[in-house]
């Protein structure tokens, strides 16, 4: 063999990692629907940035869960955080992302966004089946100006094991002594009326295509179809709108210092707060089959941390204060090390 073909094939072996390289690593998670639209933009903006392709889907917390306890994906997301007991059984570490809110969605006709007032008690006795009409005493009351039909309505939910729900059902929960005692929070429950609809992007097609019909989405998912919102309630007994000065100071009481950083912040107080907000988790395997895909999963999600809150407050999500994402990375140099 001559010196050129043995320079061409040392060239040959040469340029292998580099080809490698050039493809980044890959990471695989499933779970929420909640946070898919915002984990979509961040994998996007991330791949270039720091060279991780991001391989996210959208099958709701449930399924979510039950990927990463067996282990089939690299990381879980759920909206419905595991209690202490639940992640030390399956050896995982749950952290939050970023915080959504929850918005009432309706197809009524002749209303347009943010018209229409509801309380929680309403809410609740919407989904109980007691109230059937749009034109019930009860919504006319305080909702004086806006002509309401004698229409059904029609409620939608989740027909898969959600977050989203878990969040809905715990603010009904917490407004409706009659919703606690009777259907309860989890992340499915037996739903006395509606029909139900596969994730955030069902639950929106649903009440795009039904008239009459009432749904609950992440605020993202209300924004991206053009889907008419309502006002709710307050626990400050104000009615508010879905937008960002709501949530935030909502967020704003968020309590972190409790295990799993599962912060409620469902129906708190304050004046302006909006009523249904709450954090998305990831769910990450204490002992990961692979140290370095383990190990990328933190490094995407530090730089979210770091680059990914314009992407967030676009979608109108609210990101993390700086303290809880320093107590995040905290708790990960303390399982996995520096």
């Amino acid at each position: 063999m001559n010196r050129r073909s043995i320079l061409l094939g040392a060239g040959a072996v040469l340029t292998l990692p580099l080809a490698a390289r050039a493809q980044g690593a890959s990471i695989t998670g499933a779970g929420a629907t909640f946070p898919n639209p915002v984990y979509q933009k961040w994998a996007e903006a991330a791949r270039p940035a720091i060279n991780i392709q991001v391989n996210y889907q959208s099958v709701g917390s449930g399924a979510g869960i039950n990927q990463i306890r067996n282990r089939t994906v690299d990381f879980g997301a759920t909206d419905a955080p595991l209690t202490e007991q639940q992640l030390n059984e399956a050896n995982l570490l749950q952290f939050p992302t970023v915080m959504g809110s929850l918005t009432a969605i309706v197809n009524i006709p002749g209303i347009e966004n943010d018209q229409l007032k509801l309380t929680g008690p309403i809410l609740a006795d919407i989904y109980l089946g007691k109230i059937t009409r749009w034109n019930d005493p009860r919504i006319v009351s305080i909702n004086a100006g806006l002509t309401l039909p004698s229409l059904a309505i029609a409620p939608a939910y989740r027909a898969d094991g959600s977050g989203t729900t878990f969040v809905w059902v715990s603010y009904l929960a917490a407004v409706s002594p009659e919703w606690k005692d009777k259907v309860g929070v989890g992340t499915s429950v037996r739903f006395p009326a509606g029909t139900g609809a596969r994730g955030n992007e069902g639950v929106a097609g649903t009440v795009r295509q039904v008239r009459g019909a009432i749904g609950y989405v992440e605020n993202a998912y209300a924004i991206t179809n053009r889907l008419v919102t309502t006002q709710i309630q307050n626990k400050a007994g104000n009615f508010v709108k879905p937008e960002h000065a709501t949530f935030m100071a909502a967020a704003s009481s968020a309590d972190w210092n409790v295990p799993g950083f599962a912060a409620n912040i469902v129906d708190t107080a304050g004046p302006q707060s909006w009523p249904i907000v709450a954090p998305t988790f990831i769910l990450l395997p204490k002992n990961p089959t692979d140290a370095a895909r383990s190990a990328n999963v933190r490094k995407f999600f530090d730089w979210a941390f770091k680059d990914g809150d314009r992407l967030a407050q676009e979608l109108e999500y609210i990101p993390l204060p700086d303290a809880t994402k320093t107590a995040v990375r905290a708790a990960w140099s303390a399982q996995f090390g520096a």
